[in-house]
């Protein structure tokens, strides 16, 4: 008989003592039935946001699908997988999913949104996996002082666990009540209700629907996978199946860990989100014997532990370097953006706690910096209400577990974006990870059984109800290009890209006139940003001609402007063809000029090589259209000089040519072989790009191929002359 009790001792859940075997499959059922209407409420919730735009940042990331022609092959596929450049890691694992979507640039983004909406469906089946046996967990009887014994070595007293009713304190327990008698229905009441009410969250449709989160969305399927391989292998552990328990950890905690970093940063943050919930609510299940105890301290410091010091040692290190950027990149001091995410986090539990239809979106620029502990009022409030939960998740892990868990969950996954790292102080998608636990504890107050729970599982249908018809309505304005655009404008009335996404919007439905006015209003509040005048300039222009003024705006803001580097050089292509055209009045060469020679005297722009290097090709590209060939010749070259680079020696040579310029483009890429190898690229994805292209020479092939075209043309050029 001992023998046999030692076999499964740690399977409280199916103890004759704690529950009736005839109640599971009921459970069961109930938790089957639940989970398939939530995923059915969830693809129709968001269906309205499918045909939506492609927007913001998705320019920046998707077009590397077609960088370097379709991804059709093994050669294109590893030139592809490997041109991130965000993290150190590049998020390789994310650029692999666009490829579910399409394998070319342009493309459409209805199957994008498809995918990220099934994925989103996936986390949330996962996420209910997750608190069932986190519910099942918190439902030992409590035992304040089990982590400490797991680490001390010491055994358990006898009848510690299983003596008496099973109880379970749902984080609402009084300080020295009984707790509360629970079932497996509580159980998977609360686990339905916690990944319901986070999967049908308004908040989360700007990361789901918003395609390059996908990200996002891939970092947070690894952590919950991670952290159900762990209590899976934990259970095992507690079983006496050591070697599959060990290997089960080392996956869940490491293999897990790096995928998620492969998809995003943050997911180096899974070892301290496991290593708390091991403390908070696993521990409290304690392991049976002195040796299962051993082993779990050894997994525990070398498979949580040690890498999530080394997470913690990394961010730490980064603190010099953000304090020396972050002034120049971002216009606010570390300090600053300390003294702001509090106020930002505050906003965030608003939305999260008191969900709304709409939002702010993707265009939180105006958000006010904290300038001070008092400027504004609200950041000291802000920052005690934080500190407060913080302090509040630690009180409460013994007596409340569920509460303390979910309050520092939330807290730690958010360490890395809305910390020290000089990343832009806000948006809505960073809450996907952190608020996965945020509603079980009202999930596990619910289930609680009683005489009231019919009333209190109605209440919690009629709860998600609510979030579903928020969720669709926000979903059908991402569904909207146009209107989005519009709304989002009156939204944020001071951002200065909500107000230039509605005026883009304006232009492409024939509306210059209102999206001048839109323009001129947003001017007066960002002098200094480079994306409303320019903007201006194009919808004046639309109108016949451009006011003075409106060129006096331009030229300051880009002689002062922090940012905007790449809207400057997108929007004077378009410029120069207008003015080449004469088809705006008062936009001429010599405006553009003038333009250009603001913009090479901003103090932000004179010590990044990469802008310089772009005002010189906007430089060449004004001579050409002046007709002085031998100016643009020495305005290429001096561009390569300053950061040699066979890419860009390929564009310049090939601009030449197809203006006309063979000979001259020629003469570009015998200069470009002159010149010594660029600066190796940082450490990480972008180095292995480097090298990927090097093994399949795709340069030299790309120079060659571009030697030969031009070459052909200077013959047929040359032929035309003497003919003629």
């Amino acid at each position: 008989m001992l023998a046999r009790d030692e076999r499964r001792p740690f399977d409280l859940v199916t103890a004759p003592q704690y529950t009736r075997r005839a109640s599971r499959p009921l459970a069961i059922a109930l938790y089957i039935f639940g989970l398939a209407a939530i995923l059915a409420i969830g693809w129709w919730a968001y269906h309205p946001g499918l045909p939506g735009d492609f927007l913001f940042d998705d320019f920046a990331n998707l077009p590397a699908l077609g960088a370097t022609g379709p991804v059709d092959h093994w050669a294109t596929f590893w030139r592809y997988i490997t041109s991130g450049s965000a993290d150190p890691t590049g998020r390789p694992l994310a650029l692999l999913s666009f490829l579910i979507d399409a394998r070319e640039w342009p493309a459409n983004p209805y199957p994008f949104k498809v995918t990220s909406v099934v994925l989103h469906l996936i986390n949330g089946a996962l996420l209910a996996c997750v608190l069932w046996r986190l519910g099942r967990a918190v439902s030992a009887r409590s035992n304040p002082s089990s982590f400490r014994t797991l680490h001390s070595g010491n055994p358990e007293p006898s009848g510690s666990v299983g003596a008496g009713p099973k109880t379970l304190d749902f984080g609402f327990r009084a300080a020295h009540g009984p707790g509360m008698t629970t079932d497996e229905r509580g159980v998977a009441i609360a686990a339905l209700f916690g990944a319901g009410a986070w999967l049908l969250h308004p908040l989360l449709v700007s990361t789901t629907l918003y395609i390059v989160q996908r990200e996002t969305m891939l970092a947070a399927t690894f952590a919950l996978l991670g952290m159900l391989g762990w209590m899976v292998s934990r259970d095992a552990l507690a079983r006496g199946r050591v070697k599959r328990a060990l290997v089960g950890m080392a996956l869940s905690a490491w293999l897990c860990t790096a995928l998620a970093i492969l998809s995003k940063a943050n997911g180096a943050l899974l070892p301290l989100l496991l290593l708390l919930v091991e403390w908070i609510v696993l521990a409290r299940r304690a392991m049976p014997t002195i040796d299962t105890r051993r082993r779990l301290k050894h997994a525990v410091t070398v498979f949580l532990i040690l890498p999530g010091a080394l997470v913690v040692a990394y961010l730490v290190y980064q603190i010099p370097d953000a304090i020396h950027s972050a002034p120049g990149a971002r216009g606010w001091t570390v300090g600053q953006r300390l003294l702001t995410e509090p106020r930002v986090l505050t906003d965030y539990l608003h939305l999260l706690f008191v969900p709304h239809a709409y939002s702010s979106g993707l265009f939180n620029d105006a958000f006010a910096i904290s300038t001070g502990w008092l400027h504004p009022g609200s950041t000291i409030p802000c920052m005690a209400l934080v500190l407060g939960l913080i302090g509040a998740g630690f009180a409460l892990r013994r007596r409340h577990p569920a509460i303390a868990l979910a309050l520092l969950f939330y807290f730690t996954a958010q360490l890395m974006e809305s910390g020290w790292i000089p990343l832009e102080l806000y948006y809505e998608h960073r809450n996907y990870l952190p608020a996965m636990l945020l509603f079980w504890p009202i999930g596990l107050a619910l289930g609680t059984p009683g005489t009231l729970r019919f009333l209190r599982i109605l209440a919690a249908v009629v709860i998600l109800g609510v979030l579903a018809a928020f969720t669709a309505q926000r979903a059908s304005l991402w569904g909207d290009g146009f209107r989005q655009a519009q709304i989002w404008a009156a939204i944020n009335p001071n951002s200065a890209r909500a107000q230039t996404s509605a005026a883009l919007y304006d232009l492409a439905h024939e509306r210059p006139r209102l999206a001048a006015a839109r323009l001129r209003l947003a001017l007066t509040r960002h002098p200094d940003s480079v994306q409303i005048p320019v903007n201006l300039i194009t919808a004046e222009c639309r109108l016949g001609s451009v006011d003075p003024d409106t060129l006096a705006a331009a030229r300051r803001a880009m002689a002062r402007t922090n940012g905007g580097g790449t809207v400057s050089f997108n929007w004077f292509n378009e410029a120069l063809a207008m003015a080449q055209a004469g088809s705006c009045r008062g936009l001429d060469l010599g405006v553009l000029q003038s333009m250009l020679d603001a913009a090479r005297v901003n103090p932000n722009w004179r010590e990044h090589p990469g802008l310089q290097q772009d005002l010189d090709h906007l430089q060449a590209e004004l001579d050409l259209a002046a007709g002085k060939p031998a100016l643009v010749l020495a305005a290429f070259d001096h561009a390569l000089s300053v950061r040699p680079d066979p890419g860009v020696a390929l564009r310049q040579a090939a601009y030449l040519g197809s203006h006309g310029f063979p000979r001259e483009g020629l003469q570009h890429l015998g200069y470009f072989a002159t010149l010594p190898p660029g600066p190796m690229p940082g450490f990480g994805m972008p180095r292995i790009h480097a090298w990927v292209l090097r093994e399949q020479g795709w340069w030299p092939k790309e120079i060659a191929r571009l030697r030969t075209t031009l070459a052909s043309d200077a013959a047929v050029k040359h032929a035309k002359g003497a003919s003629n």
